[in-house]
């Protein structure tokens, strides 16, 4: 089976790319785990040959000799200090950490990020109970918004991952081998209300798109999964996030932290142009809400969701969700996934609502065809 959804193809530059001797060993050095301690090695090796175009040419010996290898020793040290204590878990045992149950809804989502570095211990039974739980209970018919069955298989084997390290246990999300759109809205927004309850109870959570390895998938699913009838969306990681992680990894973390402004994200009007004021009335009503789908998880941090938040006569009226890619498959997953968030928050605030697919006649002015398109509405109870 492939790895990419049978509706996302690759591209003939990807293509190129597969091709290609030196992306088949990356893609070896990713799957095997290595690929994370590579970056190190490779600075080391620059600068090691800087040291010794400065030996040679004899000018400016500390910036051009000593420095570069003072920086290579570094760099070693902490590449060797990274295999032994990531790698082969070598180190000090880890404290487990504490619940979060002492913080609101929107204190819970903001304090959620994706953890890079899993302890090797397993879940506690508890834990893992709770996880099931709730992966049973918000995969269920009456509780999503698709006539299109989802459901979370538990595998508690280390699946081929990247670059996530140390993963041991998952929820592997499953819809139906036939696309259908809402069905894969219904992964992210059931698996992110797991998420949610999970970070409530100090658990480390990590969603993996692309970076898993369908094969590694399907091997330890066995029996549970059937390639003419299902098809794998995503997985996400539990476990217990531990303070060891290679540098590598450390650098991506830092640069997924950017998010695009509240206001690229929510619109007042249905042609996209007018940035949504959230300070304003009626709009400030909904608080955070806003705040935590903008800080809302998406593969490779592309954030392609835009909402359209809809008002009259002094009254929030609706909210469009809309897709700004042509993603079948992670867009729909992060649009799902602002759904969960958002639907949180307003329960935390006491909004009440329900998600409703709205016919054009229904929308008046829709949004544009192409992009962003619409998906689904959030209406409050007192609107008609």
């Amino acid at each position: 089976m492939s790895e990419t959804p049978p509706q996302e193809k690759h591209t003939p530059n990807e293509a190129w790319f597969e091709s290609r001797w030196w992306w088949r060993v990356k893609m070896w050095l990713q799957w095997t785990s290595w690929l994370q301690y590579l970056p190190n090695l490779v600075v080391v090796l620059l600068l090691l040959v800087l040291a010794g175009i400065g030996a040679l040419i004899g000018c400016w010996p500390f910036v051009l000799v000593d420095l570069p290898l003072v920086l290579a020793a570094l760099l070693f040290l902490n590449l060797i200090f990274d295999v032994v204590t990531v790698r082969y878990d070598f180190h000090p045992e880890e404290p487990l950490p504490t619940s979060l149950e002492h913080l609101d809804a929107f204190e819970v989502m903001r304090a959620r990020v994706s953890c890079r570095s899993f302890q090797k211990r397993l879940m506690s039974e508890e834990h893992r109970q709770m996880v099931l739980s709730l992966a049973e209970q918000n995969s269920r018919p009456e509780n999503c918004l698709s006539p299109s069955p989802i459901r979370f298989e538990y595998v508690d084997n280390p699946l081929v991952v990247w670059p996530a390290v140390g993963t041991r246990e998952f929820l592997v999300a499953i819809a139906p081998r036939e696309y259908h759109e809402m069905a894969v809205v219904d992964v992210g927004r059931s698996l992110q209300k797991v998420v949610i309850e999970a970070t409530r109870q100090g658990l480390a959570t990590c969603w993996i798109g692309p970076g898993a390895d369908h094969k590694s998938i399907i091997k330890h699913l066995g029996a549970r999964f059937d390639p003419e009838k299902d098809h794998i969306i995503c997985v996400c990681a539990f476990g217990y996030r531990s303070r060891y992680i290679p540098l590598a990894i450390r650098l991506i973390l830092k640069t997924q932290r950017h998010r695009l402004d509240v206001q690229e994200l929510f619109y007042a009007d249905t042609d996209f142009h007018k940035p949504l004021n959230t300070n304003a009335r009626p709009y400030r009503a909904f608080g955070r809400c806003y705040e935590v789908c903008q800080w809302s998880p998406s593969s490779y941090n592309a954030q392609p969701t835009r909402a359209v938040v809809l008002a009259e006569n002094a009254k929030i009226q609706r909210v469009d969700f809309c897709a700004a890619t042509h993603s079948r498959y992670y867009a729909m997953v992060a649009l799902g996934i602002w759904l969960a968030n958002w639907e949180c928050g307003c329960e935390a605030l006491g909004k009440v609502g329900r998600f409703e697919q709205l016919a054009p006649e229904m929308r008046g002015k829709e949004p544009f065809p192409d992009l962003p398109r619409y998906i689904i509405s959030w209406v409050p109870k007192e609107a008609p």
